[in-house]
């Protein structure tokens, strides 16, 4: 690695580190692990997470190894959050983010506030994510999509290795349906999380027996979400459950536009050779009436359709920037917030 190499990794590095330090020196109570350890260890965390950044940084800048990299990281995100989960419930409380424990699934985001009308700290985190990295949330920061990617990655390696043909007719339908499916999804969540609010309370029979079930109606949406992932997406090599099932996925896809960063075809270079569908495991890219390339709004940015282009006809675009360095700027902004969110981000 040369000087000019050193200098993109060492920058993201330093923004991570010194948005770290106020989160240690700030709060009475510690909010990073390291010091609710010990003494000094949210020091420690802040050297430690900052170096994982540069990796990160390092490795994640390339094309070629992008898709890599931020899977092995997105997962390793899935696994620190369930894992303090874990330690909380079956260890200390201290895994916790408050010392209470909350439902760690991503609908939770969009019902919850409407449940309680409170618990306001996530939303707010969630929605300043979009603002900053649009739909980055659903490609590197989500803690249960990295399941779903997962998965999907292992039904289109079964697809590529067979016959393909059902993944192509079942991207096909996903592309005609998904948008009504999942506007369906979010409207159910939040009218169901509603109905149990306005019930709270009643002390009414049945009634009070629905309200004081809310957490069964949520286990019961995320074990339909775990079974959509091994019955759907492992098969199909599409991420079913993030495109249809998932509520939070479907509020991305909408408010991302209020990110200036965007994913668009350059169409003086595009040949519509189509070569890039197939590396799309959000079943976010199809033909228009006229056989030309569109993406549509399921595209995360996850940049995994980059490589498969053979014309470079695929690029991010922010405000009159260069591509290139629109591309840049995203993933430096999209791995900071992947760090802090690693750091921080528990139950």
């Amino acid at each position: 690695m040369n000087t000019r190499q050193l200098i993109f990794p060492t920058i993201v590095a330093a923004i991570v580190a010194l948005l770290m330090v106020p989160v240690q020196v700030m709060p009475e109570r510690a909010l990073l692990m390291g010091e609710r350890l010990f003494a000094g260890g949210g020091w420690v965390q802040i050297v430690m997470v900052s170096g994982y950044s540069f990796l990160l940084a390092r490795y994640m800048l390339p094309r070629e190894s992008r898709s890599v990299w931020r899977n092995r990281s997105w997962m390793l995100f899935t696994l620190f959050f369930y894992g303090q989960l874990a330690l909380g419930i079956f260890g200390d409380s201290l895994f916790l983010m408050t010392g209470k424990l909350h439902l760690p699934i991503p609908a939770v985001i969009v019902a919850g506030p409407v449940y309680r009308f409170s618990s306001w700290f996530m939303p707010i985190l969630f929605f300043s994510a979009i603002l900053l990295a649009g739909p980055a949330w659903c490609s590197h920061l989500c803690y249960f999509g990295a399941l779903d990617s997962a998965a999907a990655r292992v039904g289109a390696k079964r697809k590529r290795a067979g016959n393909g043909s059902k993944r192509r007719v079942f991207r096909d339908w996903m592309w005609r349906w998904k948008p009504i499916l999942r506007v369906g999804v979010l409207m159910a969540v939040g009218a169901v999380a509603l109905v149990l609010r306005l019930m709270r309370g009643t002390g009414d029979g049945v009634i009070s027996l629905f309200q004081d079930t809310a957490a069964l109606w949520a286990i019961l949406f995320f074990a339909i979400g775990l079974l959509i992932i091994l019955l759907i997406s492992m098969r199909r090599g599409i991420m079913a459950h993030c495109t249809v099932w998932c509520p939070v996925g479907t509020v991305v896809n909408f408010m991302k536009y209020l990110s200036p960063f965007r994913f668009d075809v350059k169409r003086s270079e595009c040949t519509s050779c189509m070569k890039c569908i197939p590396a799309c495991n959000y079943a976010a890219m199809n033909r228009d009436s006229q056989g030309r390339l569109v993406i549509g709004n399921g595209c995360t940015y996850c940049g995994d359709c980059l490589t498969a282009c053979p014309h470079n006809a695929l690029e991010y675009r922010f405000f009159g920037m260069r591509g290139e360095s629109a591309e840049r700027l995203w993933i430096a902004v999209t791995i900071i917030l992947h760090a802090l969110f690693l750091a921080i981000a528990r139950v």
